[in-house]
């Protein structure tokens, strides 16, 4: 998972398995985040839609932006306002393909999560250096 600031700068990394939900990293995630900044907003897809989890950001003072997914029993609990600042997502999406243009990153040679979140935190750092 990655942590990107509004202008696709990558601020944190976290490498897991793929069996636990997405749901349950994310906070995690941000507790990784190189800088003591919080951010007021928060992208994701519709795998975050989960209210216990909007209401855990809410108490760090974030705003969880993410659609609604399909079947959902409970009543919505944004309108469509918030859902405007989704067309950002496509930053999130470049920083990933920034990410990709490292080989070791899209195939992972390494047997070890240590080493691939190494390399991966080393690809982001790469990546800022480039932007300044």
């Amino acid at each position: 998972m990655l942590l990107v600031d509004g202008n696709g700068l990558p601020l944190g990394v976290d490498v897991n398995s793929a069996s636990p939900a997405e749901v349950g990293l994310i906070e995690p995630l941000l507790e990784e985040a190189v800088t003591d900044y919080v951010p007021d907003r928060l992208i994701y897809d519709r795998a975050a839609d989960s209210d216990p989890l909007r209401e855990h950001l809410a108490d760090r003072g974030v705003e969880l932006i993410c659609p609604h997914r399909r079947g959902r029993v409970r009543p919505p609990t944004q309108d469509g306002r918030a859902l405007r600042r989704y067309r950002r997502r496509w930053i999130i999406e470049r920083t990933i393909s920034w990410l990709h243009s490292f080989r070791r990153l899209v195939t992972r040679y390494e047997y070890y999560s240590f080493l691939f979140h190494s390399f991966a935190k080393l690809a982001c750092m790469m990546i800022v250096l480039r932007r300044f």
